[in-house]
C-alpha cells in the first residue's frame, strides 16, 4: 500500500470563525494553529498546505492566566545599537489587542515558509465584526 500525499487541488479549505471572548491565549492559539495546519484532517500531509482559513473575533477579550498582564513580555529590536523594546501583554493589548493572538500563533507554526503562508490564512480582529461575511464562515467551538 503506498503512503497517501495531498495534491494542491484536491485539498478543500474551508473559512470558520472562532469567538475568543474568555478563551486562555494558549488554548486558543494552539486549537487554531492545528487547524491552520490542517493536522485535523485525514488527508494532513506535513509538507503542504491542507489547513483553514480560521477568523478570530474579540480578541481583545482574551484571558491569560495568573499575573501574566503585568510580567509576559513581548520583545522586538529595530535592528540599530541599543534598539531593544518591550511591552508587557496588559500594554500590548490596549494598543493592539489582535496583534498577540497573531504572535501565539506564529510560535506554534513551523518557522519557514511553508509556516509565513499559513499565517495569512489567520485574520484576527478586536471587535465581533468582520468583513469575510461573502465566505460564509462556520462557527467553531473550543
Amino acid at each position: 500500500m503506498k503512503t497517501y500525499s495531498a495534491k494542491p487541488k484536491e485539498v478543500v479549505k474551508k473559512w470558520y470563525i472562532v469567538d475568543a471572548s474568555g478563551c486562555v491565549l494558549g488554548r486558543l492559539a494552539s486549537f487554531v494553529a492545528t487547524r491552520l495546519r490542517g493536522k485535523h484532517k485525514p488527508v494532513y500531509t506535513p509538507h503542504m498546505d491542507t489547513g483553514d482559513h480560521i477568523i478570530v473575533i474579540n480578541a481583545d477579550k482574551v484571558a491569560l492566566t495568573g499575573r501574566k498582564w503585568d510580567q509576559k513580555v513581548y520583545y522586538r529590536h529595530s535592528g540599530y545599537v541599543g534598539g531593544l523594546k518591550s511591552t508587557t501583554a496588559g500594554q500590548l493589548l490596549q494598543k493592539r489587542p489582535d496583534s498577540m493572538v497573531v504572535y501565539a500563533v506564529r510560535g506554534m507554526l513551523p518557522k519557514n515558509r511553508l509556516g509565513r503562508k499559513m499565517l495569512k490564512k489567520l485574520k484576527v480582529y478586536a471587535g465581533p465584526d468582520h468583513p469575510h461575511e461573502a465566505q460564509r464562515p462556520e462557527q467553531l467551538q473550543l
